[in-house]
C-alpha cells in the first residue's frame, strides 16, 4: 500500500482532494504514508485519529499534504469545521466517504477492499495481505487524465 500511495502521490498536486475509503486494516494510512513520501514531506505521516487532521509541509517546494481522518466525524458541517486548506495542499481524508460533496468540482476516491481469503504465501515470508483497490476519479481535473497507476 505504501508503494502503490508512493506511485499515486507523484501524480497529485496543490488542489487535488483524495478521499480513501475501506474498512479498518485496509490500509488507508499506510497509503496516505506513500502519499507523503511521493511529495516529499515532512513525516512521519500517521493516522490523525486523536487530532482529527493534520498538516505535513512540504520539505522539497511542493503543496503540503493535509491528512484527515474523518472516522470521528458525524457531519460534513464538522469537517467543514476543520477549515482546511482545499486549494494549496494535497488533502487526503481516510473515512470521508458521502462528507466531500460540494467541496471540490474533482474528486479522486480510492476504495481499498481486503480480500476474504487471499493466497496464503510462504509462512516465512512477511504475510500476505491482498486487496482490491478501485479508483474512481471524478471531475474536470481527473476527466481525460491518463492511467494514475499503472
Amino acid at each position: 500500500m505504501r508503494a502503490l500511495g508512493a506511485r499515486l502521490g507523484a501524480a497529485l498536486r496543490a488542489g487535488d482532494l483524495v478521499v480513501l475509503t475501506g474498512p479498518l486494516g485496509a490500509g488507508k494510512t499506510t497509503m496516505t504514508s506513500g502519499i507523503g513520501e511521493a511529495l516529499g514531506v515532512r513525516g512521519p505521516v500517521t493516522s490523525p485519529t486523536f487530532v482529527l487532521a493534520r498538516t505535513h509541509p512540504s520539505l522539497v517546494g511542493g503543496p503540503p499534504l493535509v491528512h484527515v481522518d474523518a472516522y470521528r466525524l458525524g457531519s460534513a458541517a464538522e469537517l467543514d469545521d476543520l477549515d482546511l486548506d482545499y486549494d494549496h495542499a494535497v488533502v487526503v481524508v481516510e473515512w470521508g466517504e458521502g462528507l466531500l460533496d460540494g467541496v471540490s468540482g474533482s474528486l479522486l476516491e480510492v476504495v481499498l477492499t481486503p480480500a476474504p481469503d487471499g493466497p496464503a504465501g510462504d509462512p516465512d515470508d512477511a504475510p500476505v495481505e491482498p486487496r482490491t483497490v478501485e479508483l474512481r476519479r471524478s471531475g474536470p481535473r481527473w476527466a481525460g487524465a491518463p492511467p494514475l497507476v499503472g
